[in-house]
């Protein structure tokens, strides 16, 4: 009997620590082959429409093995020190002239695009005037404090009439860079770029540009409230996936950039935001001042 009961301990024992064995190689399919567990992936980002997309994204990213975790942030500062202090994987919210000038003012970054998604057209809102036509003389122009805005909103206004900027001034232009102003505007840039709807809404100026993704989270609709509209071709404000240098060849980072490129994603930004988010082809991404932070060195 004794012997019985030590050969049933054994053989107990035996079925243990096979079962144990089986559990630390990973979980078993229903065809008995091991399946890895998905890899989790923190991505920060812009209310709209950045998590937005994402939110749509995390089915397609799940597929693929990547669960996708969204933190959401409401101001330009924030994203890329949570990115340098490792708080999350990669940041969706600015565009590349902004990722420039942020690697330029901060020794401390060093992040590279890893792929462009979308661009966000500015537009123009006016509660008095329904044209750029219709503003009348000194009509006071508030835009972003974002020096990074300034260059696109003058190049806007000079594609549409109403200044002319100094040769060669382009991205970079500035408020002194404008040669030619023959209605006399007045240009207010003390206004955040996240309270720039609040300051439409309040009536402040003849006329406020705003960023799509702000318009679109104050409720307002660029392709019906814009008197006027950035054109989105050969539009250099290409809002990218930034991560840490090195990061980019993370297969799960690398995964996020061709679900954000391919076609599901770019057929959701269309049927969503009707021109307000516009999505950028793998080819239309590379813009020659952007790249990383070794780069720009």
């Amino acid at each position: 009997m004794k012997n019985v009961l030590q050969l049933l301990f054994v053989s107990l024992l035996i079925l243990a620590l096979a079962a144990c064995g089986s559990s630390e190689e990973g979980k078993e399919s229903g065809d008995g082959s091991a399946q890895e567990e998905n890899t989790e992936l923190t991505v920060g980002a812009s209310n709209v429409p950045h998590a937005e997309v994402l939110e749509f994204a995390s089915d397609l990213l799940e597929e693929e093995g990547v669960d996708l975790k969204i933190e959401t942030f409401n101001d330009y500062i924030i994203p890329n020190q949570a990115l340098n202090s490792e708080e999350i994987d990669a940041n969706y919210f600015q565009h590349i002239p902004y990722f420039e000038s942020q690697l330029e003012e901060n020794d401390n970054y060093d992040f590279t695009n890893a792929g462009g998604v979308h661009i966000e057209p500015i537009g123009v809102y006016s509660q008095e005037y329904d044209s750029l036509d219709d503003l009348p003389d000194g009509a006071e122009i508030i835009m972003s404090s974002s020096v990074a805005d300034h260059g696109r909103i003058l190049m806007m206004l000079e594609e549409e009439g109403l200044i002319t900027l100094e040769k060669g001034a382009g991205i970079n232009a500035a408020i002194d860079d404008i040669a030619e102003n023959p209605k006399n505007l007045e240009f207010r840039d003390d206004i955040e770029a996240a309270t720039l709807p609040q300051a439409f809404q309040n009536g402040e100026g003849d006329a406020v540009l705003i960023n799509s993704n702000y318009a679109l989270d104050a409720g307002l609709n660029p392709g019906e409230d814009a008197i006027a509209i950035e054109d989105e071709k050969d539009n250099p404000y290409v809002n990218i996936i930034a991560v840490r240098s090195g990061d980019e060849e993370r297969e799960e980072l690398q995964t996020l950039v061709e679900v954000l490129q391919s076609e599901e994603v770019a057929e959701y930004m269309e049927e969503e935001y009707k021109g307000a988010v516009v999505p950028s082809s793998a080819e239309d991404v590379e813009y020659e001042e952007g790249g990383s932070a070794a780069e720009e060195e």
